[in-house]
């Protein structure tokens, strides 16, 4: 943790100062104006706020403690089933920032997909024992293993060979406590990202790894993962119907059943159904499943609790024509912008040039900092006609993966983050909320009229 980021924490401040050492803070021209942001904030501001105040020169992140409380309320509320108890993992490769993993907590999800020694000492320094952690990466080192069991109390682990079964056994002395979860292959047609090909097993070479990891957990769980970004609700069936055919031929008793990640959030261009036609496929297939009334279901959302919550302010540093050049990029905070090409929602903010921007919007690209000719984003991303060098772009649906996938090439890392009260950019969580005010304005304002007519 950095110095800057520790200090922050103590003071309890929204404002959170990274990549800054000691040494660079002092006697720096503009960390006297940057650091005096530290003080305590009552009442959150707003992201044009902080901008006309600060006119910052690094790339900003831009926090929504509420869209983080929304989202996580809403998984909480829809992911379950009369049938069978149900557990969020908050999926901490998609947002490790301690600020976001704090608001998530506050939020309810005390459950933790980790997938490295990092990422365990990151949870269990913030949180203790208030939480659970679950070891979801299917090929761990033996050191890994070991300090994730005997030092940090993780008895979860997730496997996709013989190799890596014996592996854990072998570590753990052959524990008896085990949670062991074999994480199937399967399609990724209509997920952004096809995550089938590294990891899992074919359900075809399943069948003894079940029945020897049976024999050898406490508890016996399958995982399976449909692709980042999945577009396609009945993904999840067809993962599931797959699981149904494995379970009938291994005949194993199921403790645990995992439906990975993959819950989409929206960008430009790839809107996706309501996160609740997902919910409907899950459980309905799970319904067909046969599976004991203990069995647990268990989901692994990253992008859907955390996508909305974050956007980052960029600066433009010169135009070529319909090219941006700003002072972040793929090697940043845009590593998605570049491959696999996302679009995000793009705001303009301007505050030094006198003439307004204007209303009409055209196609741009992007350069990043980085001599790399590589470090470009094609988009396209509609500004206004007359942005121009010195404006900022608040960039939208970035509150997932864009801090943890940022690299010092170059030396281009330096950058701020505040928490704000602005609504997202883009939000379904909102759009969920606001229907159903709508449909309970209208149950009462018909139950009022009920009253009327029968008085």
């Amino acid at each position: 943790m950095e110095l800057a980021q520790e200090y922050d924490r103590e003071v309890n401040s929204k404002i959170h100062y990274l990549n800054f050492s000691k040494k660079s803070t002092k006697g720096s021209k503009q960390s006297p104006k940057y650091f005096q942001a530290l003080a305590p904030q009552k009442n959150l501001s707003t992201v044009e706020n902080q901008v006309f105040e600060l006119k910052p020169s690094l790339p900003v992140y831009f926090i929504r403690p509420n869209s983080i409380k929304r989202a996580a309320k809403f998984f909480l509320e829809n992911f379950c089933t009369n049938k069978h108890a149900s557990d969020i993992l908050y999926s901490v490769k998609s947002n490790p920032d301690t600020s976001v993993l704090q608001h998530l907590f506050k939020s309810g999800i005390k459950n933790f997909d980790v997938a490295s020694m990092s990422e365990i000492k990151l949870i269990n320094e913030l949180f203790g024992d208030e939480v659970k952690m679950y070891f979801m990466h299917p090929i761990k080192s033996r050191e890994a293993i070991f300090d994730a069991y005997f030092n940090h109390g993780i008895r979860d682990f997730s496997l996709d060979s013989l190799e890596e079964l014996k592996k854990i056994l072998e570590v753990t002395n052959g524990a008896k406590d085990l949670g062991l979860h074999v994480r199937l292959s399967i399609p990724n047609s209509h997920a952004a990202i096809d995550l089938s090909g590294k990891f899992g097993i074919l359900p075809s070479e399943s069948i003894s790894l079940l029945r020897k990891t049976r024999n050898a957990a406490k508890r016996l769980g399958i995982c399976f993962h449909v692709g980042s970004q999945c577009m396609e609700p009945t993904e999840y069936r067809n993962a599931l119907n797959i699981t149904k055919e494995i379970l009938e031929q291994s005949k194993v008793k199921l403790d645990v059943l995992d439906v990975g990640g993959g819950f989409p959030s929206s960008y430009p261009g790839m809107t996706p159904p309501n996160l609740r036609s997902y919910f409907d496929e899950i459980f309905d297939a799970i319904n067909h499943l046969n599976l004991d009334k203990n069995c647990r279901i268990w989901c692994e959302p990253g992008r859907a609790l955390v996508a909305e919550s974050g956007s980052l302010l960029v600066r433009i540093e010169a135009r070529k024509k319909n090219m941006l050049y700003l002072n972040d990029g793929t090697y940043g905070g845009l590593f998605d912008a570049g491959f696999p090409g996302f679009i995000y929602p793009s705001k303009a903010i301007r505050i030094k040039n006198k003439d307004p921007l204007s209303l009409i919007p055209m196609p741009f690209g992007f350069y990043g900092p980085t001599c790399d000719s590589l470090d470009s984003m094609k988009g396209p991303f509609y500004l206004p006609e007359n942005i121009s060098e010195g404006d900022y772009i608040e960039i939208g649906q970035l509150g997932a993966y864009s801090r943890s996938i940022r690299t010092n090439f170059n030396g281009f890392n330096q950058n701020l983050q505040i928490e704000v009260s602005d609504e997202p950019l883009v939000s379904m969580y909102q759009e969920v909320e606001e229907r159903k005010e709508e449909r309970l304005g209208l149950i009462n304002r018909t139950g009022v009229l009920a009253q009327l007519y029968f008085h």
